[in-house]
């Protein structure tokens, strides 16, 4: 088989394949020893799947998913062939993240800023996809701000500002670290939807919060209304008051929650929290911090086209 000059790329285009490379093999050579392969023990059944980062102090930081609610223990596997004994310090189903403790020492990793992300950007994602060991892939950030619906035995709840990208992910890439090209860890996969469709939890200010509540404390403590609601447009009569276009339409409210016992009904919109908009779910769940646990909100709601205010007192999610 021939081939014509035509074929062959130009210097620019050479260099610009070398640059590509290097940075990729500089992400791989740098992330790769700080990722590991996880053996859960679970009742039922055992299998590889990967961990995140590690840090000097001996913790890793991995899918919720991938431990599972009843893993308190297993062993990690890191690419010189160490193995490492490692407990369940706290997982978070809410958002999918989970932090382990192992032996000190380990290969740290950085983490980075996934809100200084932008499409087209270079990831690269390092796993244990189908149980292949240290598995390096690269691709570009393809989306931002994506949303995962995510469930714990007795809540559901939204993963905001989820990354998409078309690095190849694979059953058994969850839990795997997704990083910059300075190879700081921007994420944590998470999910394939698809073919050169894979999504990572972000990692940012409120996951950081996350990750350090689950070091500290072994669980994440979150504020509860007890309703069920969606997104809708305001009526107009009511946007020019209340300066905004949307609120949540309140479809279900919880027998004896905090909501319940506040007046609140099914078909109220709800408009604002202590005076900041809620438009969308999201921004409501933003709000249901630890702090407001026992302590009074004023919510303001449009009830049968009449603004109304009311005091609750939020509860703390189980």
């Amino acid at each position: 088989m021939t081939a014509s000059a035509t074929d062959w790329p130009t210097p620019a285009e050479a260099e610009a394949l070398d640059a590509y490379s290097r940075t990729v093999v500089s992400v791989a050579e740098r992330l790769t020893p700080s990722v590991a392969a996880l053996r859960v023990m679970r009742r039922t059944r055992g299998g590889q799947v990967p961990a995140g980062a590690g840090t000097p102090d001996g913790f890793l930081l991995t899918s919720a998913h991938v431990v599972g609610a009843s893993t308190n223990r297993g062993r990690a596997t890191f690419n010189d062939g160490r193995e490492e004994r490692f407990e369940v310090l706290g997982r978070d189903p809410l958002s999918d993240l989970a932090v382990l403790r192992t032996t000190d020492g380990l290969s740290p990793a950085e983490l980075g800023d996934a809100e200084e992300l932008r499409v087209g950007q270079l990831v690269v994602a390092i796993g244990n996809p189908h149980g292949l060991g240290g598995s390096v892939t690269a691709g570009v950030v393809s989306h931002l701000g994506r949303s995962l619906p995510a469930r714990s035995r007795r809540a559901g709840r939204i993963i905001d500002n989820v990354i998409q990208t078309d690095a190849a992910l694979n059953p058994g890439s969850s839990g795997g670290a997704l990083a910059d090209s300075r190879g700081r860890v921007v994420g944590i996969n998470t999910a394939v939807a698809g073919v050169g469709l894979g999504l990572a939890v972000p990692i940012n200010d409120s996951t950081q919060r996350v990750i350090g509540a689950l070091m500290a404390d072994g669980r994440v403590r979150r504020a509860y209304l007890g309703i069920a609601g969606g997104p809708r447009p305001l009526p107009p009569q009511a946007r020019t008051t209340e300066g905004t276009t949307s609120c949540i339409e309140v479809v279900e409210v919880v027998s004896g929650s905090p909501a319940d016992r506040a007046g609140i009904r099914p078909e109220d919109l709800i408009l604002a929290v202590n005076g900041t908009p809620t438009g969308r779910v999201e921004d409501l769940q933003r709000l249901m911090v630890a702090e407001l646990i026992g302590s009074p909100v004023t919510v303001r709601i449009l009830r049968a086209g009449r603004p109304l205010e009311l005091e609750l007192v939020p509860a703390e999610l189980e």
